[in-house]
């Protein structure tokens, strides 16, 4: 199960520095800057939801709450009811940068998931599986230096499956890949998605990405953030904006909605 409410969800950070007003006087406790702004939000079991925003709009940090990496100043996150206190075995964080153990192979490492199940042939069968399922097969033993970013990517897409998680939490999983390899993952993850049905959340820059992915988009306003709008995407897949006047519509009100005209 992945049902995620989040109920009032306020963060808020000190600045450590110590300032200065004017010569003369004395210093200053840091400032808080408050990123999150009461945020209410629900995301449904199953459901594929892309987070878009400016950046600094505290979209990675309210995923990092989600998933228990991090703490609310006030406000709380549920998941199937249940409060999040902390990071959870069912539910797998996907970091922005590549989070691959360097010293371990492919194998190794998506092996790590499954490290204590009991039956050797089943743990084999289930590497085998999920490796198949991004089109590592032959590069189990390779490295991740010898491995092309998009590859190190579906690598760790795998090791993350693996383990069969009720939630998939992505932070920017596109960055630092060329264009190309970037299409290349998006259809990985969308076909990924469609196969096992579980909850995903994505938070990215890319507009077109989240238009050809999502099952929901949300807009995150400026600092202090609150949500600024949603999009529920009942389009079937493949998409293409370039055929389908509807999402090319959505994708330009997106842009609007973040302060930018698309045709520039």
């Amino acid at each position: 199960m992945g049902h995620v409410i989040i109920e009032n969800l306020t963060k808020e950070f000190v600045n450590r520095r110590r300032i200065k007003r004017k010569p003369g006087d004395p210093d200053q406790p840091g400032e808080v800057l408050r990123v999150l702004d009461e945020v209410n939000l629900e995301f449904k079991d199953g459901e594929m939801v892309c987070v878009l925003g400016a950046s600094g709009c505290g979209k990675s940090s309210m995923l990092r709450i989600i998933a228990g990496f991090d703490q609310a100043t006030s406000g709380r996150v549920l998941i199937d009811s249940n409060e999040v206190k902390g990071p959870s075995s069912d539910h797998i964080f996907v970091f922005q940068h590549n989070g691959l153990l360097p010293w371990m192979t492919v194998w190794q490492n998506v092996e790590l998931g499954v490290r204590n199940m009991a039956s050797e042939a089943e743990k084999r069968d289930m590497v085998f599986e999920f490796l198949d399922m991004v089109e590592l097969t032959g590069f189990e033993n390779h490295y991740p230096n010898q491995l092309s970013g998009g590859m190190q990517r579906r690598a760790e897409l795998a090791r993350a499956l693996v383990v069969n998680p009720d939630m998939l939490f992505m932070d920017e999983p596109f960055t630092g890949l060329d264009y190309l390899t970037q299409l290349r993952i998006r259809e990985e993850v969308v076909n990924i998605h469609s196969y096992i049905g579980k909850t995903m959340i994505m938070v990215t820059h890319f507009i077109e990405d989240a238009v050809i992915m999502a099952d929901r988009i949300i807009v995150m306003g400026d600092r202090p953030t609150k949500v600024k709008a949603e999009y529920e995407m009942h389009f079937d897949r493949p998409r293409n904006l370039e055929t389908n006047k509807e999402l090319a519509e959505i994708r330009d009100d997106i842009f609007l909605k973040l302060g930018v005209s698309y045709a520039v």
